[in-house]
């Protein structure tokens, strides 16, 4: 995702932001906050990728597997958040690695700063102390870049995550241009937006991905759009991104 991309993300307030950015091999994230925190972001990175990478060298599936696995009580606590994550919607667990680190990397952070934004490959980990926006990039859909969600201050820290069928590197077996989800687990977000995407290879397939995931314990709300077309249900404020405040 190159750097004209990544403008999709913001948050908007009176308080004035750092933004910086941080790769560590696959890693590569967009990091607001509200100080210059990107050793600190970096080291967090490495923490938490080790613990997934160390995982993955005794437990091969892990990395591969397009099914749940089941839990492992013994497993580091990041890993263990992607298998329930990824149980809950039924897909396999790297689903939901993007959301997990964007999630582990901002609370860590929080500790220096309570507002944080990290942005991990179009899933958003936010705390913030103001209205936060987050824009729908959703490829050739004539719908993108044109709508956001808005996301009070007083329901953060918060997930949204995307998955979309028609950009990106990410798997998807659907055909939507974007999966949204918003939920408190950042992780689950993201395992539940590639399994909402999933769902949808026409736009006559929105309403009941949607009523699917309503289903779902510990999502908040969803969006979805597929050409143009557009189905939201749950805590989803829409927005017409030149209305922002």
């Amino acid at each position: 995702m190159n750097s004209s991309e990544r403008t999709y993300r913001t948050l908007k307030g009176k308080r004035r932001l750092e933004s910086f950015e941080v790769r560590v091999k696959e890693t590569d994230l967009l990091i607001r906050a509200g100080k210059p925190l990107k050793k600190q972001a970096e080291d967090l990175v490495y923490r938490f990728r080790g613990h997934i990478e160390a995982y993955i060298v005794s437990h091969p599936g892990f990395a591969t597997g397009l099914s749940p696995i089941e839990a492992d009580p013994y497993a580091p606590k990041i890993v263990r958040d992607m298998l329930q994550a990824c149980r809950k919607v039924g897909v396999g667990p790297m689903a939901a690695v993007a959301g997990a680190i964007a999630e582990y990397i901002g609370r860590g952070l929080m500790a220096e700063d309570p507002d944080v934004m990290v942005e991990n490959g179009g899933d958003v980990f936010i705390s913030s102390s103001e209205t936060a926006t987050v824009g729908i990039f959703a490829g050739d859909s004539p719908l993108n870049l044109k709508l956001g969600i808005r996301v009070p201050a007083d329901k953060t820290p918060i997930g949204v995550c995307t998955s979309s069928g028609t950009i990106g590197h990410s798997l998807s077996l659907g055909r939507a241009d974007a999966a949204v989800v918003v939920s408190k687990c950042t992780a689950l977000a993201d395992a539940a937006a590639t399994a909402l995407g999933n769902r949808v290879s026409r736009p006559d397939d929105i309403a009941q991905a949607l009523k699917w995931i309503q289903e779902i314990d510990g999502i908040l709300g969803a969006a979805l759009i597929m050409n143009d077309q557009l189905g939201a249900w749950g805590q989803v404020e829409l927005i017409r991104l030149d209305e922002r405040r």
